[in-house]
């Protein structure tokens, strides 16, 4: 995966299907999160009961398909974080489970080395 630090993930709000592919997921894309999936962003995609999630994103060579299945527990529900689209450090923690506030992770802007 390529990832570097414009990279954000969007979550999607909605549950999808989890038996689409590749192509019928970067079809919602547009849809769904107003943006392109050629992007080099991933799109984040969850079944009804959030214990599945799909992460789409284009590698410049191709579209990837990224699937995780959570065991004995579900994944935050994406609420207002789904909006802002998270970093990769918030998506990781989300991955394992973790539910996020967007106000939990602060950027720090540093100058210099003191």
């Amino acid at each position: 995966m390529l990832v570097n630090s414009n990279t954000c993930a969007w979550i999607c709000e909605h549950p999808v299907d989890m038996r689409k592919s590749i192509d019928a997921l970067a079809v919602l894309v547009e849809p769904l999160f107003n943006a392109n999936p050629l992007s080099g962003h991933l799109f984040v995609f969850l079944c009804r009961h959030r214990i599945r999630v799909k992460i789409l994103y284009w590698d410049r060579t191709g579209f990837a398909l990224w699937y995780k299945r959570l065991e004995g527990a579900r994944f935050a529900h994406p609420g207002e974080i789904a909006k802002a689209g998270l970093n990769m450090a918030q998506l990781s923690a989300w991955l394992e489970g973790m539910p996020i506030a967007k106000s939990s992770f602060k950027t720090v802007n540093a100058t210099r080395v003191s």
